[in-house]
């Protein structure tokens, strides 16, 4: 007997992620979640270099400026609790001076530009439909920053628009990239603030955008991180203190599943070699003077010379 449902996932036949793939990751922070699984295994990855960006639009936003290398100013940034920030970015990106936050924008614009062009995957993870136009220059903003509400309009998305927002993203990206392969998914980390009714809708808007653009005949493809943890995870014990985000066994089990689909079995074995490796690495000695030991060590530094040898962009 089965005691949960089980997404039933099929292993891509064309385009798979291997460890000669370049891998862009954008959206959520839920992205983030997985891009850490990439850089653990030594994937070529990229991930939010404007930080994490819930909507489609402000997504849309990253990607125009980056594929037309805008060199941001003074005039792009606001100063605000003694700190300088830009609507286009996640708070992270704050800093107290404002040449610094410009040199470090203009540099991930051209990061960003250079790895998009040779991206062999890029992973979208859409979070939210809700958005907030700022009133003084009716303009959409990615993050807040805690300026006060009264500042901005909230507005939920349509259907309509959020296809639109996802049709110009596929446009951009393939004006420098035609091949490259998209993945869309959805964030499964819930938006309480929102409200329950209207984060059930926010979602529900987004799947159905997604769905009247995937088409495997145009590289676009949808991955059900969503519905994993929604009907395979439906449990509490799957999700962080604040019940709200996936916990690691979560995003432990999501990636087992987006493996399943999108890592070559040629990779799969060299990851197999690499995860022995990262262990080998954050094992602590009880007695690291031992004859044992230090040919635990040399073991492990010839394994790690083997695998960086075979792949240059390895390096331990």
């Amino acid at each position: 007997m089965e005691f949960h449902t089980k997404i039933p996932l099929q292993k891509q036949a064309f385009n798979q992620i291997d460890y000669h793939s370049k891998i862009f990751l954008l959206g959520s922070c839920f992205s983030e979640n997985i891009a850490e699984k990439f850089s653990y295994f030594k994937f070529q990855s990229l991930v939010n270099p404007f930080g994490i960006l819930f909507h489609p639009k402000a997504i849309e936003t990253f990607i125009n400026n980056v594929i037309n290398e805008k060199e941001y100013t003074e005039a792009d940034l606001f100063y605000h609790n003694e700190l300088w920030q830009s609507f286009e970015t996640h708070s992270r990106l704050s800093y107290h001076s404002k040449e610094e936050l410009l040199v470090t924008l203009n540099g991930l614009v051209k990061e960003s530009y250079q790895f998009l062009r040779e991206a062999s995957h890029v992973v979208l993870t859409f979070g939210t439909s809700w958005i907030y136009r700022f009133i003084e220059t009716d303009s959409f903003v990615a993050n807040c920053h805690k300026l006060p509400q009264k500042n901005f309009l909230k507005e939920l998305f349509s259907v309509d628009h959020l296809q639109e927002s996802l049709e110009a993203i596929d446009a951009l990206i393939r004006s420098i990239n035609p091949e490259v392969v998209i993945i869309n998914t959805v964030s499964p980390v819930r938006h309480i603030k929102d409200g329950f009714v209207e984060n059930t809708q926010s979602k529900s808007h987004i799947i159905a955008a997604i769905h009247q653009i995937v088409n495997a005949n145009k590289h676009q493809y949808y991955f059900p991180s969503f519905e994993i943890m929604m009907d395979e995870l439906r449990d509490y014990r799957f999700y962080t203190a604040d019940m709200l985000h996936p916990n690691d066994v979560a995003i432990h089990h999501i990636w087992e599943r987006f493996k399943l689909v999108w890592i070559s079995d040629n990779a799969h074995l060299i990851l197999d070699e690499i995860d022995a490796i990262q262990k080998g690495i954050a094992h602590k000695a009880f007695h690291p003077e031992s004859d044992a030991h230090q040919m635990f060590l040399k073991q492990l530094n010839d394994k790690k010379t083997q695998i960086e040898s075979r792949f240059p962009h390895i390096n331990f």
